[in-house]
This record gives structure tokens, sequence and C-alpha cells, in this order.
């Protein structure tokens, strides 16, 4: 059986950037104490429900979760592996952003037990970075990693962003090789989405907002999937590179279908066959903890069809796509038999390659996984 992956947000931010639609909240320092406590409660609870299970992933996400300070990441620690039985090879990631970090810290960070860092960089452009609500500057990049690199982390991961406003092509192709030359072991870079409510989305539809024709945004696409493998940065996912051995396990718990939960207001946990989300309101999460009341806002079972479905497209993301016989062994149904129409229509349009084994996107497909994915949805 698969080991526990565990997910736990920090929902707080320095400055909220202008395309996040995240659950974040800036100024709330004066919630630092109780949201950490309400945590620990609910890891604890759950912890103990469940009789320490084993975990082998561990991710504190947010937000910023950098800008708690270490007292408040020391009692989160302390609370997983008191709780839960964090396995001595376990990869526990925390994501960071730059200009949030000192030396001093990162090194305390390492001595806690993180092993893993996700620097939130974006681009190296400092024009772009104030475009897009950033407020770290490529300087703060560059010493970000440096330092993590002189406090003893190995596994150090960085995001970048393409199709922003202003971004050219050339701009991206020298950010990608200031990228790869900084030797962090993975590499997520993601194409901008504008989503619904932020202040990009509303500068854009103003008119007060230009971003890169699409084809300037495809050629983009292109280049990090030709340019990132060159360097040692082997594509494993769609939006994810790494040297080999450093992909990141716990987003492949995500896309390899496995158990996790997540702990915290707005977290998603997926555990014995139910999807789970907490309230997403920072203050009610605190205040219902504090009462012993729920914090799930929504628990639900997934019906057998929009698992199945749920099943390939996931596994799809990554290049190693999806193994034929686990899939029959989890459903006990012949893919092919359930999925055998849609499947050879994404073949025939070049989307969808198999052998008999195995079944995974082509380039083509990864260029275009949402067409793929929608097409296992049910009506």
């Amino acid at each position: 059986m698969s080991k526990l992956g565990l997910y736990v947000h920090i929902p707080f931010c320095r400055q909220k950037c202008l395309y996040c639609d995240f659950t974040s909240y800036v100024q709330a320092e004066h919630l630092f104490d109780a949201y950490t406590t309400a945590l620990c409660q609910q890891i604890a609870e759950q912890g103990g429900m469940l009789c320490k299970p084993p975990v082998d992933t561990v991710y504190i996400g947010g937000g910023t979760p950098s800008i708690l300070p270490l007292p408040f990441i020391e009692k989160i620690l302390t609370s997983l592996t008191t709780k839960f039985s964090i396995q001595p090879a376990a990869e526990i990631s925390m994501e960071a952003n730059p200009g949030t970090v000192t030396k001093e810290q990162l090194t305390a960070l390492k001595t806690l037990g993180i092993n893993r860092l996700s620097f939130g960089v974006q681009s190296f452009d400092d024009k772009l970075l104030a475009a897009i609500g950033r407020i770290h500057r490529t300087a703060d990049s560059l010493i970000a990693v440096e330092h993590a690199f002189a406090a003893g982390f190995t596994n150090i991961s960085i995001d970048l962003m393409y199709g922003l406003p202003q971004q050219t092509y050339d701009g991206f192709a020298s950010e990608l090789k200031q990228a790869a030359a900084l030797g962090t072991s993975h590499l997520s870079v993601y194409g901008l989405k504008l989503e619904e409510g932020t202040p990009l989305a509303a500068a854009f539809d103003n008119g007060q907002l230009t971003l890169p024709e699409e084809a300037a945004e495809e050629a983009m696409y292109d280049l990090m999937t030709d340019f990132l493998p060159k360097k040692g940065l082997l594509r494993y996912e769609i939006s994810n590179f790494a040297c080999q051995g450093k992909e990141c396990r716990h987003n492949l718990k995500y896309w390899h279908y496995e158990p996790y939960l997540g702990f915290g207001c707005a977290a998603h946990s997926f555990f014995q066959g139910e999807r789970i989300s907490q309230v997403a309101d920072v203050e009610d999460y605190i205040k219902k903890m504090l009462i012993g009341a729920s914090t799930i806002a929504m628990r639900e079972t997934l019906a057998q069809n929009v698992v199945m479905a749920e099943y390939v497209f996931l596994a799809l993301r990554t290049t190693t796509g999806m193994d034929l016989e686990k899939f029959r062994q989890y459903f006990n149904i012949d893919f092919f038999s359930h999925f055998g129409v849609v499947f050879n229509k994404l073949r025939h349009q070049g989307l969808v390659s198999a052998t008999p084994k195995q079944i995974w996107l082509t380039e083509l497909g990864m260029k275009f996984g949402n067409i793929v994915f929608g097409s296992f949805l049910p009506d």
C-alpha cells in the first residue's frame, strides 16, 4: 500500500501577486500564532485517528511559508513528526520566496529537517517581476539559491513563468539559460493563466495589459521543452523538469493517484476514495478548530466513471504515462474496453501513443494536454 503524503498550507504572504488566485492573506502577522496552533491541533487529531500512519512525503506550501517565523515552522514539524511516522528517507519540501529568507534561516530549516526547497523565482527580469506584482528582484533569487546551497541543500527547485506581460522570446531564452546555470536539480515552468478575479485578469479585460501573441507563447513553450533536457533537466511531467532522481516525489503522488492528507485552511485531501477540502477563510478555520467544530467545507466520493477519468489524465500528465495493467488492477476492467473509442480518436489526432503495456502523451499531446484530459471525462 502507498505511504501517505502530507500537505501543509501556510496562507500568508507579504504581498499578493497580481496573477494569484490561491487562498492567501497579507498583513496577517497577528494570526500566525493562532493559525499554527490550529494547524497543529488538526495534525494531532488526524494522526491520532489514523494511529500514526507511515508518511514518505511532506510538502509545506502556500502562500509564502518562508515568512512564517522559525519557531512556528519548528512547532509544525514537531507536530508532524510526533503524530505521524515520518520515514527516515522522506522528502520534506518547503516553498520559499526570494527576499524572504536569509542564509541563517535556510541553515536553520535544514537543521529542522527540511530537505527540499522550492523557490518562487518566476522570472529573472526585474521589469517582468514588477509587472506581475512580485516583491523580489533577480538579485534576491540568485542570493537565495546561493545561500540554499551554502546551507547544505542538494535538492532545490525553482519556478519560472512564460507568457508574461512584456515578455519576449529572446528574453525567455535568456531566463532559461540563467535558470539552468544556477545548477538546481529541479525546474517548474508554467505558462501564465489569467484567473478570474485577479488584478491581472481585470487589467487585461480593461485593455490595460498586453500579453505575448499565441504564436510567441507557443515558441517559448517549444524552446523550454527543447533546451532544458540538453542541460540535464529531463521532463517528467507537463510543466516539470528534473535531474535524474530529483523528481518531486510529493507531486508524483498527485499524478499517480496516491493518498494524501491536507492540513490548514483551503487544503485538500484524497484519502480512502474521498476528496475533502477545508474551509478557505483563515479566521473561520482558526475559530472552528478552537471550538472543536468541523473545518471540512466539502467531502465527496466520486462516481466510478469520474475516478477512472481522473486516474487516466493525472497519469498522462507524466512523461511515463499510464501503466495499463495497474489500471486494470485498480478498476478491474480493461482500459481499451472502456476508453477504446476515446483513445483511438486521440491517437488518430496524434495526441497519444501506446504499447501493449503503456499509454502516454505524444509531444503534441503534451502541448495540448487539456484537450486530451477533457476527452476522458464523462459527458
